[in-house]
């Protein structure tokens, strides 16, 4: 079945960078849209940025410039570079497999990305502290 173990979070202060990955296994991962998702305590789940097969990107406004998601076809990784961290990226992060690629503008919101959800791991948790 479908395994995602999302690693590398952890405490970090503002303006820092961190990379965070998420292995993948029990499916063709070349063929699916892949994202990442964060859920701050209290909130919804919002869409960070997703990544299709080939390597076409989209990214939530308020990543854009600072966050990179990238994806390894071969050893089925995905990854989120992120950069200039701020203390509202607090959050779980969760690697997920869409059913298809976000084609609104707010995509990101929790109302849509939650519709677009078919599986996703566990999480790893990003602090970011001012």
């Amino acid at each position: 079945q479908v395994h995602l173990v999302e690693s590398g979070g952890g405490s970090v202060q503002a303006g820092d960078s961190l990379r965070v990955s998420c292995a993948a296994s029990g499916f063709t991962f070349r063929n699916y849209n892949m994202a990442w998702v964060r859920q701050a305590p209290g909130k919804g789940t919002e869409g960070v940025a997703v990544i299709d097969g080939p390597g076409t990107t989209t990214y939530a406004d308020s990543v854009k410039d600072r966050f990179t998601i990238s994806r390894d076809n071969v050893q089925n990784t995905l990854s989120l570079q992120m950069s200039d961290l701020k203390p509202e990226d607090t959050a779980m992060y969760y690697c997920a497999v869409l059913k298809k690629f976000p084609r609104s503008s707010d995509w990101y919101r929790p109302e849509q990305i939650e519709a677009l959800l078919r599986t996703w791991g566990r999480g790893t948790q990003v602090t970011v502290s001012s």
